[in-house]
């Protein structure tokens, strides 16, 4: 499967994008710790969308992906409640990194970047939300666009991200990144100040990890934590891919031991 600037992305394989995912093997486990200066240099050129204070005790780092039904989970259940708990009081700087295991997650992640950091967020979660339509659709391809029409894209500026080039090779560093030198061995994976979680982690389980390392004296900051805007705007369309053909992410990874 190929997709260049004529085909856009070719997403309407026959497969549903639950099917397609997947993860090499990797050695890092639960509870193993990663240099944290080394987290916070990710590769790619990507920058981090840093969602909370700069200055909080605590940063969680997340990888995740847009086909995975446990970062969905995470997502539509979890992520509310961690974000009123910790991020908007300060405590909890957090950074949502994108993995990409399929093509799908490719195009997901390529619409988010191109509407801009303060809608980002905002596009990720519309689409786990919607993970059970566009995710088992027989015409991803279609569904996808048709979720995207509704966070204010048109068809050139959607044409214009699933042709982002530079992106797209930034997305596989971070990918290799996080296999080769963090041992990422399932999505979605947490770093807390570094310690590796895998799996999708309930808010006691994230609590009982981030609480320990929250001074006794904290105090939250007297303005309220960053957060991505509640409504995108149109996206514009910027940088665009040579037309020469790119080959999707994930077409030789092997399927990922599922999460508990």
């Amino acid at each position: 499967m190929k997709f260049n600037r004529r085909e856009t992305l070719i997403l309407a394989a026959s497969a549903s994008a639950l099917s397609l995912c997947g993860l090499t093997s990797a050695q890092a486990a639960e509870g193993d710790v990663i240099d944290q200066a080394k987290l916070l240099a990710p590769a790619g050129g990507i920058a981090d969308k840093v969602v909370g204070n700069e200055n909080a005790p605590v940063t969680v780092i997340e990888y995740a992906s847009p086909t995975c039904p446990h970062c969905a989970t995470f997502h539509n259940t979890v992520y509310e409640p961690f974000k009123a708990e910790y991020i908007d009081t300060g405590k909890v700087k957090y950074i949502l990194r994108p993995f990409v295991r399929n093509v799908l997650d490719a195009a997901i992640f390529m619409l988010a970047e191109a509407s801009g950091e303060d809608n980002y967020h905002d596009v990720i979660g519309t689409y786990f939300r919607t993970q059970g339509d566009w995710g088992t659709s027989q015409t991803p391809r279609d569904a996808i666009f048709t979720i995207a029409t509704q966070l204010g894209f048109t068809q050139e500026s959607f044409d214009a991200a699933l042709t982002n080039q530079d992106l797209f090779t930034g997305m596989e560093a971070q990918r290799e990144q996080a296999l080769n030198e963090f041992g990422l061995q399932g999505t979605p994976t947490f770093y807390v100040n570094g310690k590796t979680l895998s799996g999708d982690k309930t808010l006691e389980q994230l609590a009982a990890e981030i609480d320990p390392l929250v001074p006794a004296d904290f105090v939250a900051p007297s303005t309220e934590a960053q957060a991505p805007a509640a409504a995108p705007e149109a996206p514009t369309a910027e940088t665009s891919a040579p037309a020469d053909a790119m080959a999707p992410a994930g077409d030789a990874m092997a399927p990922a031991p599922a999460q508990q």
